[in-house]
Order: C-alpha cells, then structure tokens, then sequence
C-alpha cells in the first residue's frame, strides 16, 4: 500500500503544492522587487501522465511567468498569488485528507489482521 500508484500520486502532488506554495510566497514577497519574474510550479500533467503509465511518481517544475511586466520590470500580480494561494491550500488539504485516509485504512487493516 505504502508503494501503490495511489499513495506514490498522493505524495507526489504534496510535494508539488508545497513547492507552489513555497514559490507563491516568494512571489508575494518580491511583489515590489524590480525585475523580479514571478515562479509558477507545475506537476499536474506530469502527474497525469505518470499515473497513466502506473507510476505517480514526479517532481514539479519551476519557470518563470511570461506575463506581461510592470514598468520596473517586475510581473507580480498580487491578485492572481492571492487566487492562486487560495486554490493551493485548498488543494493541500484535500491531497493530506486522502493521504489520511490510506494511513488509516492501513492501521486498520493491520489492526484487525493481527
């Protein structure tokens, strides 16, 4: 169970959220910084395709954002980190929730076979 293509998504796409997480607040953080680009992580198809093929193993990626700049350079949208921090957590919670679930199953499972 610990190695199932379930479990091994699971764990992938926590890492990818946190990674994004991670890069949003860096964002935020340089919202100010001129000629900063913002990061924007991805995993999910990745993440797909792996699944697809039996795995769920993957790594996120990080690139810069090509939206347009601001005149200092920078293309930090504050709105859009907002939005997108909100999804992020949102997502998190859901992929720990489901996560749980497994570790719970699988206590009970050696609980009762033991």
């Amino acid at each position: 169970m610990l190695e199932s293509v379930s479990s091994l998504a699971l764990a992938s796409a926590l890492d990818g959220l946190a990674e994004r997480q991670r890069a949003i607040a860096n964002n935020i953080a340089n919202v100010n910084t001129p000629f900063y680009t913002a990061k924007r992580v991805q995993f999910e198809d990745a993440l797909a395709a792996s699944i697809e093929a039996g795995d769920g193993r993957v790594r996120a990626t990080t690139q810069n954002s090509l939206e347009p700049t601001k005149l200092n350079g920078n293309n930090v949208n504050l709105d859009t980190e907002t939005l997108s921090n909100i999804d992020t957590v949102l997502r998190y919670q859901f992929a720990a929730q489901a996560a749980n679930g497994q570790f719970t199953s699988l206590r009970t499972a050696m609980r009762t076979n033991g």
